[in-house]
């Protein structure tokens, strides 16, 4: 059975490579054996002639002194192009040969990564190219696809697990409100107070799901994304302004609230800012215990300005804090609280880092939260 040997297309740089290196081989190599032909002919051409007429014996032989000189001068060329040519053909076949290996081990990362990449789908990420034999320019793109790889993965997992958390999360308000109705309507004996139970717990089950949507829109269109605006705002009126909706739920709570806040300018979106405040002060409350207390002061520095809210609350493990920032997570457990969507701290991470500040969260002594935001205060 006959095998076909599939050759590179033309395109292909090792086919290119091999051809430029050839062909400047091959013009080389002619370049020399003109000048050789020229050094020859012009070598010859300087000896001293004799005069006219002159005889030379040569091999018993009477030959003219002229045509021997011409003679002499033909052979010699001739003899440079017969060895120049076959060395011609020796160099450029070498030179072909050569560059086509040379480029075969060189390129041989280059096919790697791109095998790599045509093998790549969602599904198997976990490839990579690994480590090369080159430490060239090639191995440091290997490198780099790599990384780009590692992160690709990363934000692939990420959007699994945040869509699969959304789902999740909008399931158990739509099944509330279809379980409400089924058991409503299969009643036939519902009376008004029935059906108004029933729609006060579609209400609610609404209401959730259209935070949960709004949360859900508003991180997307803050994670990564720049500032639309960029003016001048005082962190203590924005917190002073935050606080309105939520003292009532406070004091039905019975929860203290302190404020030192001082004005701290912050450079920014007021409307971001504004959530990033009015996140922490309804997590401190929501999150907090009946009686409880909470926090919040402002600091002004020359460069960052600095917002603190700390709460009373239920024990925190500190190696759980960092995990409080990613979505659907509530107090260190993921999707399990009664209120809320588990999206207040991610929403404060992503407006934050999109201002260039820093969040940080560490556990309160005795049960609760800080959580500390740096602001720049200049442009």
């Amino acid at each position: 059975m006959s095998r076909t040997v599939r050759l590179p297309p033309i395109r292909s740089l090792r086919v290119r490579i091999t051809l430029l290196a050839t062909g400047l081989a091959a013009g080389v190599s002619l370049v020399l054996l003109w000048l050789a032909w020229k050094l020859i002919g012009d070598a010859v051409a300087v000896v001293p002639q004799m005069p006219p007429g002159s005889v030379v014996r040569v091999d018993g032989v009477d030959v003219d002194a002229s045509v021997l000189a011409e003679h002499l001068r033909l052979q010699a060329r001739t003899k440079v192009l017969l060895f120049g040519s076959v060395a011609f053909v020796f160099v450029v076949a070498a030179a072909g040969i050569l560059a086509w290996s040379f480029t075969s081990r060189v390129l041989r990362p280059l096919r790697e990564i791109t095998g790599t990449a045509r093998r790549l789908s969602v599904e198997s990420m976990g490839e990579r190219i690994g480590a090369v034999r080159s430490k060239d320019e090639l191995a440091e793109l290997a490198g780099t696809f790599d990384d780009m790889l590692d992160r690709l993965q990363a934000a692939f997992d990420g959007q699994r697990h945040f869509v699969a958390n959304a789902s999740h999360e909008l399931r158990t308000p739509l099944a509330v409100i279809r379980t409400e109705l089924d058991v409503t309507l299969s009643d036939e004996e519902a009376d008004e107070a029935e059906l108004r139970r029933m729609a006060g717990v579609v209400r609610a089950a609404t209401e959730r799901a259209e935070q949960l949507v709004s949360s859900l829109l508003l991180l997307a269109r803050t994670d990564g994304a720049g500032l639309m605006m960029h003016e001048p705002v005082d962190l203590a009126a924005v917190v002073a302004s935050a606080w309105g909706p939520l003292r009532v739920e406070a004091e039905k709570r019975g929860i203290r609230a302190d404020f030192a806040t001082v004005p701290a300018p912050a450079f920014g979106d007021s409307a971001l800012l504004e959530r990033i405040a009015g996140n922490l002060l309804e997590n401190a409350v929501r999150h907090n215990v009946d009686n409880g207390w909470l926090e919040a002061a402002t600091v002004a520095g020359p460069r960052w300005s600095v917002l603190r809210v700390r709460s009373s609350g239920g024990l925190l493990d500190p190696a759980m804090v960092p995990e409080l920032f990613e979505p659907f997570r509530r107090a260190g457990v993921a999707r399990t609280a009664r209120s809320g969507a588990g999206l207040g701290l991610s929403i404060v991470r992503a407006a934050v880092q999109a201002h260039g500040g820093t969040v940080s969260a560490e556990p309160v002594v005795g049960g609760g939260l800080s959580v500390t935001v740096h602001l720049p205060a200049l442009r």
